[in-house]
């Protein structure tokens, strides 16, 4: 069984990722990483050039390669669960987790972030979080096997919440 990481950025599943695998002994998969090894790019690069349904085309091609491996803890993307056929896949052979945070603490997180382009043009930065974070809520919430509030854990205590209902 994998262990599969969802939420927004910011939420905690890149370190949380980190510990689990560690503790468990697991190999990490960082599904972002993958994309830009994968493309031999930057994500910023690979939005650029391909704009955003090219780069969730990349990501879903990751997600495929994942159908029957097993024993990973898998970081993934904030946007994965955008086509339904990502959730199924990882959902096959994985226990979700999804990872949440307020929008003040998704700001507090990620405010210094370069490596993601803007998923909303003309809003502000804050405005932006709290516009993609509500689209996604209803989805992330489907895909969740278990939801963990990340707000006021830190991230030993999310990885020992995930450890307990494992």
């Amino acid at each position: 069984m994998n262990i599969v990481l969802i939420g927004y950025r910011g939420t905690g599943k890149s370190v949380v990722g980190e510990i689990l695998a560690n503790r468990l002994r697991m190999p990490l998969m960082g599904m972002d990483a993958k994309i830009a090894e994968t493309a031999g790019k930057s994500i910023p690069q690979i939005v650029e050039e391909l704009g955003w349904n090219g780069f969730r085309d990349l990501e879903s091609a990751v997600v495929q390669n994942l159908t029957g491996q097993d024993s990973l803890v898998i970081d993934t993307g904030g946007g994965v669960i955008e086509r339904p056929e990502n959730v199924e896949i990882l959902k096959k052979n994985g226990r979700v987790f999804w990872l949440k945070a307020t929008v003040a603490t998704i700001l507090a997180r990620i405010e210094d972030d370069t490596q993601r382009p803007a998923l909303v043009n003309g809003q502000t930065f804050t405005e932006e979080v709290a516009l993609v974070l509500e689209a996604r809520r209803e989805k992330y919430a489907a895909a969740a096997d278990v939801a963990i509030d990340t707000d006021a854990l830190t991230p030993e205590q999310i990885a020992d919440k995930i450890m307990n209902s494992l």
